[in-house]
C-alpha cells in the first residue's frame, strides 16, 4: 500500500472542529457557539446556544436583550451538561471543547459539573475564569479556530 500524505488531526483539533460544526446549529445569531464534552477520547455530549426547549428561537422572534446580552438563550456549555443529564451520562472528570471561552455563569456550571479541562477557541468576555481555573487546578487551553484545519491544532 502506498504511504499516505494525509496527516491525522491531533485530538484537540479533532474535538474542537466538532465543536465548530456543533455551533452551526445555534439559533441565536448574535454568537454561534458549540460545545463538546469528552472523556477518554469519547464524545459524551454536545450543546449549542439556543432557546428553551419548545420556545421560539431568536432567529424566529428576535432577541430577549438585557444589558446588551441576549438572555433568551441557554449557552452551549450548559446545553451540553443538560443533554448529558437528560441521557444519564456521567460527565465528571471530562473535558469541554467550546468555540468561545465560557462566560462566568457557564464556567461556574462546568466547575460544579466536574469538568477538569477547558479548551476554547476565541476569548469571550470574562477574565475571571482564568484566575479561578488556576486556583482550582483546571487547565484552560486556547486553540485557534482559524488554524484548525490547516495546521492540525494544538496537541495530540
Amino acid at each position: 500500500m502506498p504511504e499516505s500524505t494525509h496527516a491525522r488531526a491531533p485530538w484537540d483539533s479533532y474535538f474542537m472542529n466538532i465543536a465548530k460544526v456543533v455551533s452551526t446549529r445555534s439559533t441565536c445569531h448574535r454568537k454561534f457557539v458549540g460545545a463538546v464534552l469528552v472523556r477518554d477520547r469519547m464524545i459524551l455530549s454536545t450543546g449549542y446556544n439556543g432557546s428553551i426547549r419548545g420556545m421560539p428561537h431568536c432567529t424566529e422572534v428576535g432577541h430577549m436583550m438585557e444589558n446588551d446580552h441576549c438572555v433568551g438563550t441557554i449557552h452551549a456549555e450548559v446545553n451540553a451538561i443538560l443533554q448529558a443529564a437528560r441521557s444519564g451520562i456521567n460527565i465528571d472528570k471530562s473535558c469541554v471543547y467550546v468555540t468561545a471561552s465560557p462566560c462566568w455563569n457557564c464556567f461556574k456550571a462546568l466547575m460544579n459539573a466536574g469538568i477538569t479541562r477547558i479548551c476554547f477557541g476565541e476569548f469571550y468576555r470574562d477574565q475571571r475564569i482564568f484566575e479561578v481555573a488556576e486556583k482550582l487546578g483546571i487547565e484552560l487551553l486556547h486553540i485557534e479556530l482559524e488554524s484548525l484545519l490547516e495546521e492540525g491544532g494544538a496537541r495530540e
